[in-house]
């Protein structure tokens, strides 16, 4: 798909754009993601600026309210993303400049890179969208079906994503090993038995980490009665009369 094309459609989710190698990564994923779609059923859409829009734009508006990008040294204030991402992130150095942050207010260092943690990844959605926003990130991915493994593995080496890990597994059984490492970050998109999977997402959770959710609107009543964490305010996703991101903290 034309990256031109990619970069138009994306442009109501992101602030600032992608830059051309990450809009050539999203193209080289579409392409592999038509073709495997072919043989097994990643997703139900099929036309690839549908795809754009609904798989890649809610995955990297997650991406950006979770790792906003510092872009203007010394002068916070004046980025929309460190605005709308205030109640998400507190840096102590409003100087720093091209360093996404995390939402509990940690700026990763490259010896230590924040661990992200996607329950199932399926098609990939949004964990795969994360990792091309934020390169840096340690990137685990849960998917029980060999299949769907299988192909986020392939889609790690074409799109040459490195630090990322495919656990073929059933997070209820992850969940339950106390030796599994916690993440920084969990993330959640489009998974059944949701209100079952939450207090699970919860237990891989480190101290004031984050789990950050895609879900209706209609959902966001059940994340109290499900979890202890402090929810903050739901964000619209663009383009959608029900789409929300919602942020948790531990």
């Amino acid at each position: 798909m034309d990256t031109a094309r990619i970069a138009a459609l994306l442009e109501p989710f992101l602030e600032p754009p992608l830059q051309e190698p990450q809009l050539d990564q999203i193209s080289t994923y579409i392409d592999l993601l038509q073709r495997w779609n072919a043989r097994i059923n990643l997703t139900a859409i099929r036309q690839e600026e549908e795809i754009v829009t609904r798989h890649f734009g809610e995955s990297l508006f997650m991406a950006r309210h979770l790792f906003p990008t510092l872009s203007t040294p010394c002068h916070p204030e004046s980025s929309q993303d460190i605005r709308e991402a205030h109640v998400l992130a507190e840096s102590k150095d409003s100087c720093i400049s091209s360093l996404p942050v995390l939402s509990q207010g940690i700026l990763p260092r490259p010896s230590n890179p924040p661990r992200v943690l996607d329950i199932g990844s399926g098609a990939g959605f949004p964990a795969l969208p994360l990792k091309i926003w934020a390169p840096n990130i340690d990137l685990t991915l849960i998917e029980s079906n060999h299949k769907k493994a299988a192909f986020l593995r392939e889609a790690s080496r074409a799109l040459t994503l490195t630090n990322i890990n495919v656990i073929t597994e059933r997070a209820e059984t992850l969940a339950a090993r106390r030796d599994f490492p916690r993440a920084d970050v969990v993330t959640l998109r489009a998974v059944e038995r949701f209100e079952a999977i939450l207090p699970q997402a919860v237990t891989f959770l480190a101290p004031q980490a984050s789990l950050a959710l895609l879900i209706g609107a209609a959902q966001i009543p059940r994340l109290s009665a499900s979890t202890t964490l402090k929810w903050q305010p739901p964000i619209p996703v663009p383009q959608s009369h029900e789409r929300v991101l919602s942020i948790g903290i531990r």
